[in-house]
């Protein structure tokens, strides 16, 4: 029970995490290219490396704490789905070179970012 009240908890915060960056990048943002969601994957996927690795190598967190964490909030702060439906949008908008640059580079630098965050969290 403690480990879903923690997801649920911990997944509204993400998600309003979420829509308050994504708020304040895409104002800031110009062109087509989707920004708010690129940083988003990014950032959450440098937490992701960073907070597993610290949490499994580093220090001993109860499990239902550390689902909360990365299953709850980073889960919901991240999102696949709205980089595939921004990728889609930009093929329908004719911007192949957008298309293929926001799902080939967001895989990318989220598995560059992931990589920084356990090389970050094994240094701590």
């Amino acid at each position: 029970m403690r480990v879903m009240v923690g997801i649920m908890v911990a997944g509204a915060i993400g998600a309003w995490l979420r829509y308050t960056v994504d708020g304040v990048v895409s104002q800031r943002a110009t062109g087509l290219f989707p920004w708010g969601t690129f940083v988003i994957n990014v950032t959450g996927s440098l937490l992701l490396g960073l907070l597993f690795t610290i949490f499994t190598e580093r220090m001993t967190v109860v499990p239902w704490m550390r689902s909360s964490i990365t299953i709850g909030f980073l889960g919901a702060y991240t999102t696949f789905s709205t980089l595939s439906l921004e990728s889609v949008q930009l093929i329908e908008e004719r911007v192949y070179g957008l298309a293929l640059i926001n799902a080939a580079g967001s895989l990318a630098a989220g598995m560059a970012a992931v990589s920084v965050g356990i090389i970050l969290g094994r240094a701590f």
